[in-house]
């Protein structure tokens, strides 16, 4: 079974970019910030605020994170 690390990498290189939202979804995980802070010790990955309003019209933020290669 993959380590949560190497499943976050594996959807970068395949998809870009990952948002905290789609790590839960898709992988379940829920401390994406941290896998995230251990991969840039090797790989280039900055990050963006995406805000949008959620199902009851309330603004809300999360981050998208982006794999600059």
């Amino acid at each position: 079974m993959k380590s949560q690390k190497q499943m976050i990498l594996d959807h970068l290189l395949k998809n870009g970019s990952i948002t905290t939202w789609d790590s839960f979804e898709i992988y379940g995980i829920t401390r994406l910030s941290d896998r995230i802070f251990t991969l840039r010790k090797n790989y280039n990955i900055t990050d963006k605020w995406i805000y949008k309003k959620n199902r009851y019209g309330k603004k809300i933020r999360f981050k998208k994170y982006i794999l600059n290669q």
